[in-house]
């Protein structure tokens, strides 16, 4: 393999993971470098990491500036034909790079290509980031082949293919540098949270490819820095949400949808009230109002967007909670494959 890949492991103490998981990482490199960016950690990670792994190479952030700002600052000082974006909470499988790096040697178009994320939990099962490849319906709710909600389908071999999907994730992200850089990288302003699904909407929108490649499988512990159960995720994810349909909906869709998206997150902050989750009832109305403070400074840097991305054109949310539908193959109108424009 004659392209240039970089591991880039961004690092907010997870020393306890790093000693879990690196060992794997480095076995199965395939001669590639491995960075660790550390995003101002305080416990111990990067002198560890230094006095255990000599060969790894390092590189020190001066203050956490979440997985957006932080894997930004690192790649500016990393170079690569290919970064391999990966979570330290990611347990690597023996040959899953070069079938991934393969693929998007295909075609100069793909800029982002995902593994198959099992969970670490219940490595039958898909896991939550991820799965077998990220979709997004026309109200901006994120679900993936294997995944929706909080459904896991058991992998029974129904996803091992290499697909054009919408988004991929951030926990196993492979990304062509050239395109990352084209599109300024990620957007600082959502910290940590959907910064992916963003990136991969704006290099839809710029006419790449977005794939999965299922030839290649990681496992992934999940809510390493922040606990699904977290308010601060709660709100990260529904301000992060609105901030994304902002910037990316074409200007008139723009407001329709982000009015409709108000509704139904009252609705969902019911469904926390009955389940006596307080904080992240709070957590959905600070990110709305979050969100609001945020739109002057983003309708000064927001462009007239013509959206090329194909968006799944019912409602998840309807199909899941209201109609049973699941699993990803049971949702009507679904398209096992998307075709590039």
């Amino acid at each position: 393999m004659t392209s240039s890949v970089a591991i880039v492991i961004l690092n907010y103490n997870g020393r306890h993971y790093l000693e879990q998981f690196l060992p794997d990482i480095v076995k199965y490199a395939g001669g590639h470098d491995v960075w660790i960016a550390d995003n101002a950690s305080s416990d111990g990670s990067l002198a560890w990491v230094t006095a255990t792994y000599p060969g790894i190479k390092t590189l020190t952030i001066s203050e956490n500036k979440g997985y957006a700002g932080g894997y930004n600052e690192a790649l500016k000082h990393i170079p690569a034909k290919y970064y391999i974006l990966l979570n330290s909470d990611i347990q690597v499988t023996e040959n899953w790079i070069d079938p991934v790096i393969s693929f998007m040697e295909t075609d100069e178009r793909i800029a982002a290509c995902q593994p198959k994320i099992r969970a670490f939990d219940l490595p039958t099962h898909f896991e939550y980031a991820g799965a077998a490849g990220g979709y997004m319906d026309y109200l901006g709710y994120p679900f993936c082949r294997g995944r929706i909600f909080d459904t896991r389908e058991e992998d029974t071999g129904q996803y091992d293919d290499e697909q054009d999907v919408f988004w991929a994730t951030g926990a196993c992200l492979f990304v062509r540098a050239e395109a990352f850089h084209r599109a300024a990288g990620f957007d600082e302003s959502f910290f940590a949270h959907m910064e992916e699904i963003d990136l991969c909407w704006r290099l839809l929108n710029m006419q790449y490819r977005i794939t999965y490649c299922g030839k290649s499988v990681v496992y992934h512990v999940g809510g390493g820095t922040l606990h699904k159960s977290n308010p601060k995720k709660t709100f990260l994810n529904y301000r992060n949400n609105l901030i994304m349909l902002f910037k990316n909906l074409p200007v008139g869709r723009r407001w329709k949808t982000i009015l409709i998206r108000l509704v139904l997150d009252g609705l969902s902050s019911v469904r926390f009230m009955a389940a006596g989750a307080w904080p992240d009832v709070i957590a959905i109305i600070r990110a709305h109002f979050a969100f609001y403070r945020m739109i002057p400074g983003l309708m000064k840097r927001s462009k007239r967007t013509t959206n090329r991305a194909p968006l799944y054109f019912k409602s998840v949310v309807v199909e899941y909670f209201l109609m049973g539908k699941h699993r990803f193959r049971e949702l009507p109108g679904i398209k096992t494959a998307i075709t590039p424009r």
